[in-house]
């Protein structure tokens, strides 16, 4: 779902390469002896060990999660901040939180329960306020106008914004 989606939006590579590290072993024996189907086997493992070594893999690997994006600060005192994530990753990020809300919820899913279930976790001071406005923004408006038209709007309004960001870094590195 999330390669589908990457891919209606223009973000084929995003849409291809999308969660590889599942397949590694650290993180595929834990899914598949942890799976329920019902919700991530992350979940299940973290109950039972008291953390998720499988999580702790994946999210240091993987760039549309905003767990990947926490750094330490180059103020003294300040210490771990969350950063900027880039739109691209933001844009994955919300496909990936609608894909797993359809796979969780089957036939009952709602364009509201990504946004619901977002709220759910308050990632709140651990996301950077940029990332948290555009993301909160989306699942919003997937909530109030649906899925089309968001996907509608990311491509006509966001993934120009990206083009335009990407054209300028590589023409500062020639």
């Amino acid at each position: 779902m999330v390669m589908a989606g990457c891919f209606r939006l223009g973000l084929y590579r995003q849409g291809l390469l999308h969660d590889l590290s599942k397949y590694m072993p650290s993180e595929f024996i834990m899914g598949a002896k942890y799976y329920q189907g019902t919700q991530s086997p992350n979940n299940a493992e973290r109950l039972d060990k008291g953390y998720s070594s499988a999580w702790l893999h994946h999210k240091g690997r993987n760039r549309h999660h905003y767990e990947y994006w926490m750094d330490y600060s180059s103020r003294t005192g300040k210490g771990i901040i969350p950063a900027k994530m880039p739109m691209r990753y933001v844009i994955e990020m919300f496909i990936d939180r609608v894909a797993a809300s359809k796979n969780y919820n089957k036939d009952k899913y709602t364009d509201d329960m990504p946004l619901k279930y977002y709220l759910g976790g308050n990632p709140g001071e651990y996301m950077h306020e940029d990332t948290r406005r555009l993301l909160e923004g989306l699942l919003k408006m997937l909530a109030a106008k649906g899925e089309a038209y968001t996907m509608r709007y990311i491509r006509k309004r966001l993934i120009p914004q990206i083009k335009v960001e990407e054209h300028r870094k590589n023409c500062r590195k020639k």
